[in-house]
């Protein structure tokens, strides 16, 4: 079980620049024909970096110019994002308008070329608009305080409905540390990185080795833990900024508050995470799937995104149907050690499965259960102290007519 560290505080008017020393910037380019879709996140000083990128073999060119840019010196200091089209599977033309959003950004802002990762989401396999960014990137004045963190996350938008954001502070060797985050995500949403973006900022001393440590303990059980639709997409990222303006002791493994770091890291990460699974496209409800007794964390985690990303449990759920079959065919097939007889399942606090056998239960408080936004089901596979988290969301109609025309 998650470990409580009451130092660790989430604070409001959280937004991506409320660490020491960040701006943000958003506007509209032409991208798309209305909403803002260009973004520009800046630190005052050179930050080190972490990424964790998309599992699909198809990459588009800005993590790819993103991902060098981390491996030549493990610092950034500025994110150049839009918004609108993905440029993936764009050939070298793609590859040629991600190098130059990110000499451009670094001219404008009088930097290297090296430390500004670029970022792109949104319609796969047409041309970037270069007229249009080329236009965008001199008219973005990055600012600190809430107003442009506004802009910057409305900016990373595409068929969400609402942006995402995040912010916590905690005390470490005296010094008040924020870590602070953003991120968007709607649809083609699966575990091992999705059609997300994710940015987090932080103003903590920490080396971009460890930081890497840090993201990669944390994205299993929050990013990699949520699920839309199964589709897993080829922009994927989620970067990480550390400035060291906190001035706190250099973190590390070794460092007395590693641990509360990385606990207040993964605050930042589990809340993007289940705002992106609540906000899945044309989703009702957020299912929380919570799996204990599993022979390790991670097959309890293997089972939980088993259920959560069923498309019979998450129809069932959309439809108020307690079909508890449905969870347990997702159980059985999750591939982790299983003894059919010893299962146990609850659909919110009502038992509907002891020792792999049904249990009576009322349909009629299950059916007003299930209406609520927030579902959570529970399995108890009684093989082990492993406990797991997954989100998601239904699966209703208006995922299909979102998708259906997406493109025209």
């Amino acid at each position: 079980m998650t470990t409580v560290y009451p130092s660790i505080k989430r604070i409001s008017g959280n937004n991506i620049a409320s660490p020491l020393g960040y701006r943000a910037a958003g506007l509209h380019c032409g991208i798309k024909h209305k909403k803002n879709d260009l973004a520009l996140l800046v630190s005052d000083v050179p930050a080190h970096a972490a990424g964790v990128y998309t599992t699909n073999a198809v990459q588009a060119a800005p993590l790819i110019v993103t991902k060098e840019a981390i491996d030549q010196s493990g610092m950034l200091q500025a994110m150049i994002v839009n918004s609108g089209n993905a440029n993936a599977c764009t050939g070298k033309q793609g590859f040629v308008d991600a190098k130059t959003m990110q000499q451009m950004t670094a001219e404008k802002l009088g930097i290297a070329p090296h430390l500004v990762g670029v970022a792109s989401t949104g319609v796969i396999g047409e041309k970037m608009p270069m007229n249009c960014i080329k236009t965008g990137i001199p008219r973005l004045e990055p600012a600190p305080g809430l107003k442009g963190s506004i802009e910057f996350s409305q900016s990373i938008l595409t068929t969400d409905t609402v942006s995402k954001n995040t912010a916590y502070k905690v005390d470490i060797d005296g010094k008040s540390i924020t870590i602070a985050g953003t991120a968007k995500g709607s649809g083609m949403i699966h575990p091992n990185m999705a059609t997300m973006l994710g940015f987090v900022t932080t103003d903590a001393a920490i080396e971009s080795y460890h930081l890497h440590h840090a993201l990669t303990s944390v994205v299993d059980r929050t990013f990699n833990s949520i699920t839309v639709d199964g589709d897993t997409s080829t922009n994927d990222m989620v970067i990480v900024m550390a400035n060291g303006l906190a001035q706190n002791d250099a973190l590390s493994p070794a460092h007395p508050d590693w641990k509360v770091f990385v606990q207040t890291l993964l605050c930042v990460c589990e809340d993007l995470g289940k705002m992106i699974a609540k906000d899945g496209e044309g989703a009702t409800k957020l299912i929380e799937v919570e799996v204990m007794g599993a022979v390790s964390d991670a097959e309890a985690r293997s089972i939980a995104k088993s259920v959560v990303g069923s498309p019979l449990v998450k129809t069932a759920v959309f439809g108020c149907d307690a079909n508890w079959g449905r969870i347990l065919a997702a159980v059985g097939y999750s591939g982790a050690t299983l003894d059919p007889n010893a299962i146990m399942i609850k659909i919110g606090d009502a038992t509907v499965v002891e020792d792999g056998e049904p249990v009576a239960f009322s349909e009629e408080e299950l059916l007003e259960y299930l209406k609520q936004p927030e579902i959570k089901l529970k399995v108890d596979v009684h093989q082990g102290d492993g406990h797991g988290l997954a989100w998601g969301c239904d699966l209703t109609y208006d995922y299909v007519q979102i998708n259906a025309s997406y493109r025209t």
